[in-house]
């Protein structure tokens, strides 16, 4: 399975401006709320150009880089006991999830990711997000969080729903950045082996884009962490609820 950037290629200006736009947003989200950076941002980029498989390889190295940069010297806020243990629940999960990406069609990924993002959507509008209260959906998060980030990176709300009830406020952000470097290396391992273009033109070029979304994102961390963030949220509820509905109706209409 071989994807190119000759997709890419054919779009207009305004469009390629649009994407460019969605990997600021990407690295505004993940730097700062320390995750999300696809599951906010996915959504965006497929309703410009229909592929999971174009874009995951470039957020996938973005990810890597900045995570990288950003527990670099902060190493002390990674709680490894719980990492080492999240990662043990959600492997088998997580390795079912990349079968499913590159045996799937896409249209069936595509609305897979839509039906996913708009409940996301529906508990930031409502103010109910996803919270963990015992060791049944602690579970049930983690299982279905491994499967959710397999197939399409999107698992990060429900993962860290443990992770909001199990750790403290400044741990959070670190140990989940180290949970998505250990994804992100073993689906990238993936793609190379599976022979999936690994995107590396698009990765470059966006790069500028996302580092500009990162450092607005630290500052937004900072604010988060002193302040309320249910009104950013919200704010993202809504955006994430049109672009979705609007995805899913594209979608079903392109089928009937």
């Amino acid at each position: 399975m071989l994807i190119t950037n000759t997709v890419l290629d054919t779009l207009p200006i305004w469009q390629l401006g649009l994407l460019a736009l969605c990997f600021v947003w990407s690295g505004v989200v993940r730097s700062g709320l320390g995750f999300g950076g696809a599951a906010l941002s996915l959504p965006l980029m497929l309703l410009i150009v229909d592929d999971l498989l174009l874009f995951l390889p470039a957020i996938g190295f973005h990810l890597l880089f900045f995570s990288v940069l950003t527990i670099a010297t902060r190493r002390e806020n990674i709680n490894w006991q719980f990492l080492s243990k999240l990662c043990a629940v959600m492997a088998i999960p997580f390795c079912a999830g990349l079968i499913g990406l590159l045996n799937i069609s896409g249209t069936v990924l595509s609305l897979f990711v839509y039906a996913i993002t708009l409940i996301y959507a529906a508990s930031y509008i409502v103010n109910k997000t996803f919270v963990s209260h015992n060791r049944f959906t602690d579970f049930a998060f983690l299982v279905f969080g491994g499967y959710v980030s397999g197939v399409s990176l999107i698992g990060a709300p429900l993962i860290v729903a443990l992770g909001i009830r199990r750790l403290p406020a400044h741990q959070l952000r670190e140990t989940f950045f180290t949970v998505w470097i250990v994804m992100v290396l073993f689906k990238l391992g993936t793609f190379a082996v599976a022979d999936v273009d690994l995107q590396i033109e698009l990765t470059l070029l966006t790069f500028p884009a996302v580092a500009v979304g990162h450092f607005i994102g630290l500052r937004v961390h900072a604010k988060i962490i002193r302040g309320d963030q249910t009104q950013f949220q919200r704010f993202i509820g809504f955006g994430l609820a049109t672009v979705s509905i609007i995805g899913l109706v594209t979608i079903i209409n392109k089928l009937m």
